[in-house]
């Protein structure tokens, strides 16, 4: 036990106290997280400083978290749960994991297109699918949407991620809903066709991949690049970037990380408060800063975020991007997307 940060550590996840000691009436919120971000933790320990309300904050996967809840039932000691990917949101929601929130508060700092119509989860910052391409092999100026990808000239310069990245889903959700299942679903055979190599398992090795000339092109959240560009993860990644030019497809993918009060929250005052907190413009703006993320309004201050440019969403609401998850993964398989 590390006794500075109440730090223990349970079998997948990490749970602190994030709060001076308080006597044993104070009031607290449990917070299960998918985020694992020390800047998170700096929120938390603010938002504790302003209202006296501790945190207790339990990290894990998205998966994992969804099926510690479904398990621990009544007695579970999460008041908020955090997940990232709107598909996950969805699927929470549909298992009877939230509860309905009325809160003039979050419907006023969280657009609709990133909040759930039944007040079930609240979207927190905003994630794009942009594409990346090494210009010695692709050259920047042959892609401008999502669907340029299935262009023949790129037969053997393409990587992607596998289909089981929620990322890729939720842009096929986005696809799909934006241009149908039969433009989606060649766009699918045709980007499969221009593989390089066989699908990666993480964004990270894919930006790599195309730095180092494995792949010509790619698609990747942007925070990724942002990571890489700016040193956090480490001088040799910043050096690779260097060598890709990314692009913000027109219109462009976007999706959220958001939260919701539990089911079974035992504090649920506690945990609205938390939630609008976070999605104030002061709560917000950490929230984003702390993974290179966009506020859900503007573009906030991300120096390597600014270097990206504007982008234009293709307006499909989060809501939609998760109820229409099945219908995307199935339209995966179905095209050999591995």
């Amino acid at each position: 036990m590390v006794r500075s940060g109440f730090s223990r550590y349970l079998r997948f996840s990490v749970f602190l106290l994030l709060a001076p000691c308080l006597d044993a009436k104070a009031e607290s919120v449990g917070v299960y997280s998918g985020r694992h971000y020390n800047s998170d933790k700096e929120l938390y320990k603010l938002f504790t400083q302003r209202t006296g309300i501790s945190v207790n904050l339990l990290e894990a996967k998205d998966d994992a978290l969804i099926e510690r809840l479904q398990a621990e039932g009544e007695k579970s000691n999460a008041d908020v749960l955090v997940l990232v990917d709107a598909a996950r949101l969805d699927r929470a929601a549909n298992l009877g994991l939230f509860r309905a929130v009325k809160s003039p508060q979050l419907l006023q700092q969280v657009p609709s297109t990133y909040r759930d119509s039944r007040g079930r989860w609240f979207g927190l910052t905003r994630r794009v699918r942009a594409i990346i391409v090494n210009p010695k092999i692709v050259s920047p100026n042959s892609i401008r949407s999502y669907s340029d990808l299935a262009n023949s000239n790129l037969k053997g310069k393409l990587c992607l991620r596998d289909r089981k990245s929620v990322y890729n889903q939720s842009l096929v959700a986005d696809q799909l809903v934006s241009r149908g299942a039969a433009a989606t679903t060649n766009w699918i055979k045709a980007m499969v066709a221009n593989l390089a190599q066989p699908v990666f398992s993480s964004d990270t090795a894919l930006i790599r991949a195309v730095a180092q000339g494995q792949c010509g092109a790619a698609l990747v959240n942007t925070y990724y690049v942002a990571r890489m560009t700016s040193g956090e993860s480490g001088k040799e990644d910043q050096l690779l970037a260097k060598n890709i030019d990314l692009i913000m497809p027109i219109p462009a993918h976007v999706n959220i990380s958001g939260a919701g009060i539990t089911s079974s929250a035992r504090n649920p005052e506690a945990a609205q408060k938390l939630i609008e907190f976070l999605a104030s413009p002061t709560g917000g703006k950490g929230y984003a800063e702390a993974n290179n993320e966009y506020p859900l309004k503007g573009y906030g201050g991300n120096p390597w975020l600014k270097r990206f440019g504007a982008f234009k969403s293709s307006g499909v609401s989060a809501e939609t991007l998760g109820a229409n998850n099945k219908r995307a993964v199935q339209l995966m398989e179905n095209n050999d997307w591995k």
